[in-house]
């Protein structure tokens, strides 16, 4: 007999090999993009993604804060992640925790390694990620959508960085787990892909996985992250389908 109080796991994998939600091991939860969201910023996105609700917000470039932050060669590139404290079933304390802290930076390096920031001294491109609703894969959704708002802002980039986490479950390897298979799976490899060079620009991992595991995750990663670049690019096309049709006609 198990401990009172104690967690029933549940099962992850039915017989016919379905996921709890009813997905395949290579499905993705339904994704949705929308650019452009805010006026007041120089670049933005929302995206739902399962049961994930998150916005991004791009300001700059613009003058560096605190200054003694100021590179005379390129652009710096702050982001700052932040889970809402409403955003999870755990009321959660206000402010960034060290996990945040942590996820920030490594969203920083990312976008740094495909923004032109030399194009921009001494100036400072700053993304907001506001986590509102979370289901595990937070860090990936929040990719997303910086990516997509930091080509709204028109701020030149190698291209546009997809992200999705792969993990373990139930001894398989499934793509874009939910909260459930991060929590009670054996591995979560969060990944976040440049799709016209091939570069992995974010690779992290939780649990446990064989070599021909990870390579197997690899590979599915890489796909799931194909499909999501697809999705941010059709959100960019419609964002700019939306400025044309608001343009002032030129009289005759």
């Amino acid at each position: 007999m198990g401990s009172v109080g104690a967690k029933e796991v549940p099962q992850l994998l039915n017989e016919a090999g379905r996921r709890i939600d009813g997905r395949g091991l290579e499905d993705l939860r339904a994704l949705k993009i929308e650019a452009g969201i805010l006026n007041r910023a120089d670049g933005s996105a929302y995206v739902e993604w399962g049961d994930n609700k998150v916005m991004a917000a791009v300001y700059g470039p613009r003058e560096v804060h605190p200054r003694h932050l100021q590179q005379n060669t390129k652009a710096i590139v702050q982001c700052r992640y932040n889970m809402a404290a409403f955003s999870v079933d755990e009321r959660k304390r206000p402010g960034l925790d060290r996990r945040s802290q942590e996820i920030s930076k490594v969203i920083s390096e990312a976008f740094e390694s495909v923004l032109f920031v030399e194009e921009y001294p001494r100036t400072s491109i700053d993304v907001y990620i506001e986590v509102l609703q979370a289901n595990a894969g937070t860090r990936c959704a929040g990719i997303v959508a910086a990516s997509v708002a930091l080509a709204d802002a028109g701020i030149p980039m190698v291209d546009l960085i997809p992200a999705v986490a792969v993990g373990k479950i139930a001894g398989k390897i499934a793509l874009d787990l939910k909260k459930e298979e991060d929590n009670y799976g054996e591995a979560d490899l969060p990944m976040a892909l440049v799709p016209r060079s091939g570069r992995l620009v974010l690779l992290q991992m939780e649990g446990h996985m064989s070599r021909p595991e990870l390579e197997q995750a690899l590979d599915l990663g890489v796909k799931g992250c194909l499909k999501i670049y697809e999705v941010q690019k059709e959100a960019l096309r419609a964002r700019y389908a939306v400025r044309s049709t608001e343009a002032p006609e030129v009289a005759a």
